[in-house]
C-alpha cells in the first residue's frame, strides 16, 4: 500500500468564475428529453392534457401492500410516537427509531429482494405524510434516509454488487445521509473543496461537509468529492458510499435550528479517510449528475410532507373556528376568517393533487417528470408555509402560544406554532425557492438554448451563430404560429369536467394562459438575449406561473378521478373550482408584474445598500450577535473537537 497523501495545510477551495460555475452546472443537467413532458410542454404553450388525464392508477397489489403498512404506520405512530416529547426534547428516542426499522420503516422504497418493502412513489409519500403529521423530525430523517441517502442513488446508478452489499443494510438496520453542503458552498458545487485523491485501490478523503441530516446517527454516508486529475483519472466531483465509522471520520458538531428539534443534523469531518474505489458510485465526474438526477424524484418527499402539513392545518382551522365564538357567531363564519379556511382547504386538495399525480407518473415511469417533481417541491414549500402562517392568525394569541404553555393552563395542546417553525426550513431543504426557480427556469427554456443558444453566447464564433440561427429560425417559423390560437378559446372544450359544477373553463383558461406564458418568454428572450440568466425576478415569476397552471391542471384531473369513481366526488369538484378561481387571481398578479415591477430599482439600491450608503438607517439599534466568522474555518486537517457521533442499536 503506497504511502497516504498529505493533508493540504490550507483550504484548496477551486477558484471559479461565474461562467465556469454555470458550466459545472449545466454539465450536471440531464440533456436529453427522451419521454414526453407536461410541464415542459405547458412551459412551451402546449397544453398536453392527454399526458394527464384520464389520471394514471396504481396497480391493485401496489394499492393492497401500501394500504397494508400504511395501517400498521398508523398504529404505531398513534402508540409509540410522543411528537411533543421528541420538541421538548430535541431528540428521537432511539426506541422510536429501532421501532421504525423492525417495521422496515427504513426500506419502503427498497426492492423486496434487498429486504425492503417495495412500495410505490404514492404510497411511500403516503406513508411520510402520515409519520411527518406525528413528528415532522422522522419524517424528515426517514425521508433524507431513502431520498437522498444511499439507497436512491445506488438504485439508479450502483452495481450489482454494491446493491447486494449495501442495500440490505439500508432497508432494515442502517441510517444513510447525504454529504454536499460545505461550510462555503451550498448551491454552487464548482467550489466544492472535499477532495478524494486516488492511492492505489483506494481514494483517501479531506474535507468538511455541513448540515448533514441524519449525520450524527448515520451508519453509511454519501460524500460528494472533488478528484483531482491525474493519469489515469478523469477526476471531477464524484460520489462515494462512506462507513460512517471509518478512521478519520468526526461528527464534530450537532447543529440545532428554528425547528425541526428532533433533526440529527451535524458537521462532519474526513481526515485522511480511506474509501474503496468499489464504493465510488458510477464514474469520476458523475456526482453531481447522480445527485440531480436522484432528486428527481426524491424531491417528492418533501410535498408529500407538505400535504400532510396542510390536511392538518385543515383540520386544526376547521375544529377551531367552529367553537370559537366572537359577536355571535363562531369565527368561521366571519369572512376574514373564512377565506382563509378556504384558502387551506383548497390549497390542500390542489397540493395533494399535484404530489400524487407527478409520484403516480414516477410510478410508470412514462414521463419525464424532472420539472413536475422540482414544481411539487417548490408549490408544496411556499403553499404549505402560507397554510401554516394562517393557522396561526386564525388562532390568534392561541396560535403563537406554544403546545407546552396551552397544556400547562388547561387547553389543548395545539402545536400551531411549531408547525410554522417546522415549515420553514422547507422553503431552503434540497434547493431554496431561488435555486428552484432558475432550475425549473432552465428546464423551461432548454428548447429555447438547443436552437438558439449559440445566438447569444459570446464565445461561439460567427459561423456558429449563422447556423443557429438558421436553426432557430425554423424552429420558431413552426412553433410561434400555433401560440395564436389553441382550444382554450372554444367554449366547448374539455366538456367532460361539467358535472354540475363546471371545471372546463379553468382548463380551457390553463390552455390559453400556457400559450401567453410561452409568449411572454419567448418576448424577454428576444429582448435580453444574453442577459436572460441575469433577469432572476423575471424567471421566478414565469417559473411561478407555470407552477399555478401545473397545480390547476391536476386539481381538475383529480377531481375528475374522485367523481368517476364516486369517491367525494362533488366535493372535489366544488374544492377544485374554489382552488382554480384563487390561482387565476394569483397568475393574473403575476402576469402583471413581469413586466411592471421595481426589478431596475431594487438593483441599484442593493448596490448602494452594499457601497454603504444607508448605514445611518441602521443607528439606534443594538446587534445582539456573537462575535465570530460568517463562514466557519473548514480546512482539512484533525479533527479540533470530540466526535459527537451517536449510531443507533
Amino acid at each position: 500500500m503506497s504511502a497516504v497523501p498529505e493533508t493540504p495545510a490550507a483550504p484548496s477551495r477551486p477558484t471559479v468564475t461565474e461562467r465556469e460555475a454555470r458550466q459545472v452546472a449545466e454539465a450536471a443537467r440531464e440533456q436529453d428529453w427522451r419521454k414526453p413532458s407536461f410541464a415542459k410542454e405547458l412551459f412551451l404553450g402546449r397544453f398536453r392534457l392527454d399526458l394527464i388525464h384520464p389520471h394514471p392508477l396504481p396497480d391493485g397489489e401496489d394499492v393492497r401492500r401500501g394500504e397494508e403498512f400504511l395501517s400498521r404506520l398508523r398504529d404505531f405512530c398513534e402508540t409509540k410516537v410522543d411528537g411533543a416529547l421528541i420538541e421538548r426534547e430535541a431528540r428521537i428516542p432511539d426506541e422510536v427509531i429501532n421501532g421504525l426499522k423492525e417495521l422496515g420503516a427504513l426500506g419502503m422504497k427498497i426492492d423486496t429482494k434487498y429486504g425492503g418493502l417495495g412500495l410505490t412513489q404514492v404510497y411511500y409519500n403516503k406513508a411520510l405524510a402520515l409519520v411527518g403529521s406525528a413528528s415532522p423530525a422522522i419524517g424528515a430523517l426517514l425521508s433524507a434516509h431513502q431520498s437522498i441517502g444511499v439507497p436512491q442513488p445506488l438504485k439508479i446508478f450502483g452495481t450489482r454488487e454494491q446493491k447486494e452489499t449495501f442495500l440490505p443494510r439500508c432497508a432494515r438496520t442502517d441510517i444513510s445521509a447525504f454529504l454536499l453542503t460545505e461550510p462555503d458552498v451550498g448551491s454552487d458545487p464548482a467550489r466544492l473543496a472535499t477532495t478524494a485523491v486516488p492511492d492505489g485501490d483506494d481514494y483517501v478523503l479531506d474535507g468538511v461537509k455541513l448540515w448533514t441530516t441524519n449525520g450524527v446517527v448515520a451508519d453509511l454516508l454519501v460524500v460528494m468529492a472533488r478528484v483531482p486529475k491525474s493519469e489515469g483519472h478523469r477526476g471531477g466531483i464524484t460520489a462515494f458510499v462512506v462507513e460512517a465509522d471509518s478512521e478519520g471520520v468526526t461528527v464534530e458538531n450537532r447543529n440545532a435550528f428554528m425547528g425541526l428539534r428532533g433533526l440529527e443534523n451535524g458537521v462532519t469531518r474526513f481526515h485522511r479517510v480511506r474509501v474503496p474505489a468499489s464504493h465510488r458510485i458510477g464514474e469520476e465526474g458523475q456526482g453531481l449528475k447522480i445527485a440531480l438526477t436522484t432528486l428527481n424524484t426524491g424531491r417528492l418527499s418533501l410535498p408529500a410532507m407538505c400535504v400532510g402539513a396542510g390536511k392538518w392545518c385543515l383540520k386544526i382551522a376547521r375544529e377551531w373556528s367552529a367553537e370559537r365564538e366572537q359577536w355571535g357567531k363562531p369565527v368561521a363564519l366571519h369572512e376574514a376568517v373564512g377565506s382563509k379556511i378556504a384558502f387551506i382547504a383548497a390549497t390542500t386538495f390542489a397540493l395533494e393533487a399535484v404530489v400524487d399525480l407527478s409520484s403516480q407518473m414516477a410510478d410508470e415511469n412514462r414521463n419525464d417528470i424532472r420539472i413536475e417533481a422540482a414544481l411539487a417541491k417548490l408549490y408544496g414549500s411556499e403553499m404549505a408555509w402560507l397554510m401554516a402562517d394562517e393557522l396561526v392568525q386564525i388562532r390568534g394569541g392561541r396560535g403563537f402560544e406554544t403546545a407546552d404553555s396551552l397544556r400547562a393552563r388547561g387547553e389543548r395542546a395545539v402545536p400551531a406554532e411549531q408547525m410554522l417553525r417546522d415549515l420553514r426550513i422547507n422553503r431552503i431543504f434540497e434547493g431554496s425557492t431561488e435555486i428552484m426557480h432558475l432550475l425549473i427556469a432552465r428546464e423551461a427554456v432548454d428548447a429555447h438554448l438547443s436552437v438558439a443558444g449559440d445566438l447569444i453566447d459570446p464565445d461561439k464564433t460567427l459561423g456558429d451563430k449563422a447556423r443557429a440561427g438558421a436553426s432557430a429560425g425554423a424552429f420558431y417559423a413552426r412553433w410561434l404560429p400555433k401560440l395564436v390560437a389553441g382550444p382554450g378559446q372554444l367554449p366547448g372544450t374539455y366538456g367532460e369536467f361539467k358535472h354540475g359544477i363546471d371545471l372546463s373553463p379553468h382548463l380551457r383558461y390553463v390552455e390559453r394562459t400556457s400559450r401567453k406564458l410561452a409568449r411572454s418568454t419567448f418576448y424577454a428572450m428576444s429582448r435580453w438575449q444574453g442577459r436572460m440568466e441575469t433577469k432572476q425576478g423575471f424567471l421566478g415569476r414565469i417559473v411561478d406561473i407555470g407552477a399555478e397552471l401545473f397545480a390547476m391542471s391536476a386539481a381538475c384531473v383529480r377531481a375528475e378521478l374522485l367523481r368517476g369513481r364516486g369517491d367525494h366526488g362533488r366535493e372535489a369538484y366544488q374544492l377544485a373550482d374554489a382552488f382554480c378561481r384563487q390561482a387565476r387571481l394569483r397568475v393574473e398578479e403575476l402576469f402583471g408584474r413581469l413586466w411592471n415591477n421595481t426589478d431596475d430599482l431594487d438593483r441599484k439600491v442593493v448596490k448602494n445598500v452594499l457601497g454603504g450608503s444607508y448605514t445611518w438607517l441602521e443607528d439606534g439599534v443594538i446587534d445582539p450577535s456573537g462575535e465570530g466568522p460568517w463562514i466557519a474555518d473548514a480546512t482539512p486537517g484533525p479533527p479540533a473537537r470530540d466526535n459527537v457521533r451517536r449510531p443507533i442499536r
